[in-house]
């Protein structure tokens, strides 16, 4: 299949995003790609410069101009009082200018003051040339998109994920999605949410993956039930270390493995709770066991899948009611055949299959996560038959270009709708 082709060499795209390049957010960087490929060209929006000391190789593949607003308004004083000037005399000021005091009395943060001087930047300096603002996360980078569409006139609209759908507060998400043209999420967990707030405005679109870009799977993984000290089951999780994530949950279960399974973990990812996670681990005794490979980029992360045998995804919904969509990683890993287990939370039940392309369990369950693991642990045979499985699943019903062309289907949609609405700056 083949990304459709609907746009001209002169159609632009400003794509907003929290910051770019981000190692955690490949799905978002082949979105990019993809678009690029069917023509479009695009400009990335990015409220924060790169933390990552690393970049992903699909990164250097994408053509697109780059513009980082103000993080911090007070670092660039001059830089926001210019674009206020320029954009103050818009026929959209006033009623963008009445939209944020209204939010800013219900959220009254430097955060909401910030998002307001990021869109006076972003209105200010955008090429006229661009008619439509695609912002990937309802939370801040659709609020500078949602001001910044009202200050010129242009169409908007928005793709949401996970924290962004669950910690943004319900008034916030309704009039949102009443003002963009539309808005696709990654899960049906998420789209039901969010049909429930404005019908008919909210597409699924699941993120898939693109298996022509990524190495394909082992050709084999040899016999192993972690029986023999020096051959261990070689257990693997990818993802922030974030208390959503449920790590600490795993590393309680890591510590009740019985002493005849030999086992070593590796985590990848960075994150706030890494350090609280290796002092459980020390505090456990388990520390020897485990590998804290820490952020890596693609490639770092397929060799990971590919030397692994079981892969573990421990996910919760942590007390502030954050929580997983259905995360890249596991696709990652059926990319690769890999079996996996997985919390039965959030939307991670619309990949996994229980007992078919691995196994599903309770979450913050650490008992369950031991009985799942010591199973798969000791039949080989049934490991590989799940991570078969899990590969065909991914490849028939979760193919990247078909998502993507929703996408497009919509951005071909709005381009016609535009031109007459739209101020230029």
């Amino acid at each position: 299949m083949q990304v459709k082709a609907i746009f001209k060499d002169t159609d632009e795209l400003a794509i907003v995003v929290k910051g770019y390049p981000r190692l955690s957010e490949t799905f978002i960087a082949q979105e990019i790609l993809t678009l690029q490929n069917a023509g479009i060209k695009i400009t990335i929006i990015s409220l924060r410069h790169p933390t990552d000391r690393k970049q992903h190789p699909i990164n250097k593949k994408i053509m697109a101009e780059l513009l980082y607003l103000p993080e911090y308004l007070s670092a660039e004083p001059l830089r926001v009082i210019r674009s206020w000037v320029k954009v103050r005399s818009q026929k959209g000021y006033k009623k963008a200018l009445k939209t944020w005091l209204k939010d800013l009395f219900r959220d009254p943060t430097p955060n909401r003051i910030r998002r307001w001087g990021q869109a006076l930047v972003l209105s200010a300096e955008l090429s006229p040339s661009i008619k439509h603002l695609y912002a990937h996360f309802l939370h801040t980078p659709a609020s500078v998109t949602y001001y910044a569409a009202l200050l010129t006139g242009r169409s908007w609209s928005v793709s949401a994920h996970a924290k962004d759908i669950w910690l943004t507060p319900h008034w916030e998400k309704n009039e949102k999605l009443l003002s963009c043209k539309w808005a696709v999420t990654c899960s049906s967990y998420g789209f039901k949410h969010l049909n429930s707030i404005v019908y008919g405005k909210t597409q699924l679109s699941y993120h898939g993956l693109d298996l022509a870009s990524l190495p394909g799977p082992p050709p084999t993984r040899l016999p192993n039930t972690g029986t023999k000290t020096e051959d261990p089951i070689k257990l693997l999780s990818v993802g922030r270390a974030v208390p959503k994530k449920g790590f600490d949950i795993l590393l309680d279960a890591l510590s009740k493995l019985p002493s005849d399974l030999n086992w070593i973990w590796t985590h990848v990812g960075g994150g706030q709770e890494l350090k609280r996670l290796k002092k459980i681990a020390h505090d456990l005794a388990i520390e020897k066991k485990i590998i804290w490979r820490g952020a890596c980029d693609q490639s770092e992360v397929f060799d990971e899948y590919q030397n692994a045998e079981i892969f573990i995804l421990p996910s919760v919904i942590a007390k502030d009611g954050d929580r997983d969509g259905l995360p890249n990683v596991l696709m990652e890993a059926a990319s690769q055949e890999l079996c996996c287990i997985a919390s039965d939370v959030a939307a991670l039940s619309e990949f996994i299959i229980h007992g078919k392309t691995g196994l599903l369990v309770p979450p913050n369950n650490p008992d369950a996560l031991v009985h799942a693991i010591i199973k798969l642990s000791f039949d080989y045979n049934l490991r590989i038959e799940m991570g078969s499985d899990n590969y065909k699943r991914l490849k028939k019903d979760f193919c990247h270009i078909t998502e993507v062309n929703k996408i497009i289907d919509n951005l071909g949609n709005s381009k016609e709708d535009v031109t007459n609405n739209l101020v230029e700056p």
